[in-house]
């Protein structure tokens, strides 16, 4: 599907709403539209001009999303297999420039890299897709096409599972789009893993799959791209668990919200003497035991099945009379986040400061808390002020030792706020 750059039809933007796209943000929203050229289907490349016939740009276009227009050029570029190809060479040259040593990594990071609705993340010789918006979904081949061309993959998947999709009208998709790779498994429930008493768990209502081994930083992680979250691994992370793991030779660490134990195993790879790994998905402990065996780390590292809320509660449950001993060094929370809405962020905020209390709880002075948020309606400064909140409410004094943001692999735009949401503090408890 292609466009003719002498015939393309044109959306007018009203006065005033044409500045936010000069200055480089790539949505135009529907009620910023002055009028239309008739008859454009949707998911067609258009021409955006302001009211004054002043050219802005192309991008796809659809007349029942909020985001009427997602430009993808200032220039009057024809959108092919060429196009697309151009694009991601682009986006992977950033990546081999600031990450060079990675074998895994984001490709395509959405708006950040001028491919609005689309990313694709690199895993070895494997790479996954997601789709959010109609005009790369009618695209899809011409995108596949180009990623075969650039990278000759052993196989490239689909994990276009984001709520997004339905704002745009699509549904759910997963699967193989090319090459060799089993297809997704029906859900089903496993009891292969055995619980300790008293264990809180919750079954994963997904199976597990075949699994893909990943290296990072002298690691393996064993991937299952159908049941793991985001695409199958926090890349994004990537550089902070090196950052954090600094803080773990001889520690006593605590991992909540661990997933595949990215935080844990870096830990106990860095010196740690004991990491202790919470998540409340069975298959993700099941899975960060397993990469803690391949590394040669069981010896270190433990794991349960538990809501980390309800198990950072029943640690620090006191009587009146009783002190708790802080029985940690090195705590990292990195949970899922907590908010998909603007409505939601005050519930968030009581999320995040109840686990910020309960860790600091826990942390022995001179420890160190490192805590992540991924809320895109959470900002940085909002974070901030729940965790020195929840020091105040448990009367410590914190020393800030560094600021941390997702990975150059996920590059952050500061004209497009929607391309920034993980950031993330280290602190040391000095009283």
């Amino acid at each position: 599907m292609s466009n003719s750059k002498a015939s393309l039809a044109t959306v007018y933007v009203k006065p005033g709403e044409a500045d936010r796209l000069v200055a480089g943000h790539p949505w135009l929203y529907d009620n910023s539209v002055l009028r239309v050229t008739e008859g454009v289907p949707d998911g067609a490349v258009v021409q955006v001009k302001d009211h004054r016939r002043r050219f802005l740009g192309v991008g796809f276009y659809h007349s029942r999303s909020k985001i009427r227009v997602r430009l993808l050029s200032r220039e009057r570029v024809t959108v092919d297999t060429a196009f697309f190809e151009a694009r991601i060479r682009s986006a992977l040259e950033v990546r081999r420039r600031h990450l060079p040593e990675a074998s895994s990594f984001r490709v395509v990071h959405a708006e950040a890299d001028f491919l609005s609705g689309l990313i694709v993340d690199k895993y070895e010789d494997v790479l996954v897709l997601q789709i959010s918006s109609l005009g790369m979904e009618q695209r899809k081949g011409q995108i596949v096409e180009a990623l075969q061309r650039i990278f000759r993959p052993r196989a490239i998947l689909e994990r276009s599972d984001a709520t997004a999709r339905k704002f745009e009208g699509l549904p759910m998709v997963e699967g193989v789009l090319a090459g060799e790779w089993p297809a997704p498994r029906l859900p089903q429930q496993s009891s292969a893993f055995q619980q300790r008493p008293g264990q809180v768990a919750e079954l994963d209502p997904i199976g597990e799959g075949p699994r893909l081994p990943v290296r990072m930083h002298g690691l393996t992680f064993e991937v299952d791209f159908w049941t793991g979250h985001k695409t199958g691994l926090y890349l994004d992370q990537q550089t902070n668990y090196q950052l954090v793991a600094r803080w773990a030779r001889g520690a006593q660490v605590l991992d909540a919200f661990c997933f595949l134990g990215g935080f844990g195993l870096h830990a106990a790879q860095a010196g740690a003497d004991r990491v202790h790994m919470i998540d409340q998905s069975e298959t993700a402990v099941r899975a960060a035991l397993r990469n803690a065996a391949l590394n040669g780390l069981a010896a270190r590292c433990t794991a349960e099945t538990a809501n980390v809320f309800d198990w950072l509660k029943a640690r620090t449950r006191t009587q009146p009379s009783q002190k708790l001993a802080p029985s940690y060094d090195l705590i990292v929370l990195d949970p899922p986040s907590f908010t998909r809405t603007r409505a939601s962020v005050p519930d968030a905020l009581r999320g995040y400061k109840e686990i910020h209390v309960r860790a600091l709880k826990l942390l022995r002075p001179g420890g160190v808390l490192a805590t992540f948020c991924c809320s895109h309606h959470v900002d940085a400064r909002t974070f901030l002020d729940v965790i020195l909140s929840a020091a105040y409410d448990t009367r410590h004094i914190l020393r800030r030792l560094a600021t941390f943001s997702q990975g150059p692999d996920h590059p952050v735009i500061p004209m497009i706020p929607e391309t920034e949401y993980l950031k993330g503090y280290a602190f040391e408890l000095v009283r």
